[in-house]
């Protein structure tokens, strides 16, 4: 990957959808909107990054996947990144996250493209692709503490709001990783992030503004507690 600052730089993983969902798309026009927003949505966040990088001042960069992408919002800048960056005036804000990632992709790609940016803040919220695909659940848990471990101290790290095994097992290191390496937790097990009537887009799994929304205030309510 090249660096983050670079032109050539792509907050698209390479891999396509996966064959179900691209299938069900073609005759489900709910799923099609919104699967049509992933190479737009992909394009806005490359060449803001090329425009922030450009000017002075922190940096504050998200690692994730579509739901940093702001895919299922009404625009890429409805996700819950988008959605944060009123909260941060002075801040260059850099979006690394891309459409389908999992901990890999943040651990071997996103991770190592934001530490060349030398962040003054780091944001980062991933695993919903890995937890919610049976055959990406195994060996998810040490995929995840290779992550935390990485990780600066004070980054921001969501958790996951569900409550199946594998979903308790990431939170389990994730509250660890904030007792012993410093981490900052954005608290996900609220009520506003786990009950979702209203807060979905038309394909029923990602959020829409008013779940970013949610997303948001919690995130925002994690910053606020570390000082910024």
């Amino acid at each position: 990957m090249t660096d983050a600052g670079d032109p050539g730089f792509s907050n698209r993983t390479g891999r396509p959808p996966g064959r179900v969902i691209t299938a069900v798309s073609r005759f489900v026009p709910a799923i099609r909107r919104v699967q049509q927003q992933i190479e737009p949505y992909a394009a806005y966040w490359e060449q803001r990054n090329r425009t922030e990088l450009a000017r002075t001042g922190p940096v504050c960069v998200a690692l994730g996947d579509s739901m940093a992408q702001g895919v299922g919002a009404s625009a890429p800048e409805r996700g819950w990144f988008g959605q944060l960056i009123p909260l941060l005036p002075g801040w260059r804000t850099v979006n690394l996250s891309q459409y389908g990632a999992r901990v890999d992709d943040v651990l071997d790609a996103q991770l190592p493209a934001a530490l060349r940016l030398h962040p003054d803040l780091l944001l980062c919220l991933i695993g919903s692709n890995d937890l919610m695909q049976p055959k990406h659940q195994e060996g998810v848990g040490s995929r995840y503490a290779a992550l935390l471990d990485r990780l600066p101290r004070g980054t921001v790290v969501g958790n996951q709001p569900g409550t199946f095994a594998a979903a308790v097992q990431v939170n389990g290191l994730i509250d660890d990783a904030v007792r012993r390496r410093g981490l900052v937790l954005a608290e996900l097990r609220d009520p506003r992030t786990r009950h979702w009537r209203g807060k979905l887009a038309s394909d029923r799994f990602h959020p829409n503004d008013r779940g970013y929304a949610a997303i948001t205030e919690v995130f925002g309510e994690a910053l606020r507690r570390a000082g910024y």
